[in-house]
């Protein structure tokens, strides 16, 4: 049993996959955005859900997406959208990725 809009079902797993290419609000640099990422996962477990959960996800996003499904499967999270940006525990708890934590903004600037 899954939550609604799960892509748990039989013969039906999503592939998972980069997010669509994005652009930031304003441009970025590389470190900027390893701050950004930083402080979204430093911060992540203290909106709800579990730390374990949360430790998965990381690793899911930071990980090449062939290995990413794998650890999706062994910690028993259920991908909405193929890009990682919703998922859900087997307890139903919803969890919520921006993009910046899983890929790279089309105008991230080069530092001199």
């Amino acid at each position: 049993m899954g939550c609604a809009g799960s892509s748990q079902t039989k013969g039906n797993v999503k592939k998972i996959r980069k997010p669509k290419p994005w652009k930031h609000p304003q441009p970025i640099t590389k470190s900027q955005l390893i701050q950004l990422r930083e402080e979204f996962w430093d911060t992540a477990p203290h909106y709800g859900g579990r730390k374990e959960i949360w430790d998965a996800l990381r690793e899911a996003a930071e990980a090449d997406p062939t290995l990413a499904q794998t650890t999706l499967n062994t910690a028993g999270i259920t991908v909405q959208n193929a890009d990682l940006t919703v998922c859900y525990d087997e307890r139903g708890t919803r969890y919520e990725l921006p993009k910046y934590v899983l890929s790279e903004p089309k105008n991230l600037i080069q530092e001199s």
